[in-house]
């Protein structure tokens, strides 16, 4: 859910690559923390993106060298955010944010609340069987996000950076990825497009 901040703010869609690393991989249980690095091209008038994303306990340099206002490490945030600008950086979670260095930021305005809140995601289905209308979290984005997500546990598990075609879900530099990404159905079972 975390992810889902930058991944809007951001407009990110499909990564070009993953890399993830974490501790020693156990073929049947998801990894204590993991690392992982992702880059994603420009969009319409965005530069290209360099995202970090860490859990468990593994926080990035930066996360761990930059302290917030109270003098804590952001490592200690528990969840969160961390956008890292050209004049300066964002932390936020889904109830409060700082800008640093602060004293760059010395009498900034928010600008007005410009997304709707939602309904919640049941009344938001309902709400779109109903009438058509798109939700908020609708599949074109959320696909996109999940497939980021699961692209660096792939990449954790394949064992090194992947160059990832996203069109035809593969990574053009890693054959041993494909047993992550898809697998062959039963006669009876397939599911067509996969």
């Amino acid at each position: 859910h975390v992810m889902d901040l930058p991944f809007w703010a951001l407009n990110l869609r499909y990564p070009t690559s993953a890399a993830c690393e974490g501790p020693e991989l156990h073929p049947d249980g998801a990894p204590a923390w993991t690392k992982c690095d992702f880059d994603f091209p420009a969009r319409g008038d965005m530069p290209a993106v360099k995202f970090h994303w860490s859990d468990g306990n593994a926080h990035h340099d930066l996360v761990k060298n930059t302290k917030d206002p109270s003098g804590r490490s952001l490592s200690e945030w528990g969840l969160g955010v961390l956008f890292v600008g050209d004049k300066g950086m964002l932390v936020a979670d889904y109830g409060r944010y700082v800008l640093l260095p602060q004293d760059k930021f010395v009498g900034f305005q928010p600008p007005e609340k410009s997304i709707p809140a939602s309904i919640g995601h049941w009344r938001e289905w309902v709400q779109a069987c109903k009438t058509g209308s798109p939700t908020t979290c609708n599949f074109d984005y959320s696909g996109a996000l999940t497939e980021t997500v699961l692209l660096g546990i792939v990449a954790f598990r394949a064992g090194g950076k992947l160059d990832w075609d996203s069109a035809a879900l593969k990574a053009r530099n890693s054959s041993k990825a494909d047993a992550f990404v898809t697998k062959d159905y039963r006669k009876g079972f397939e599911v067509a497009g996969l």
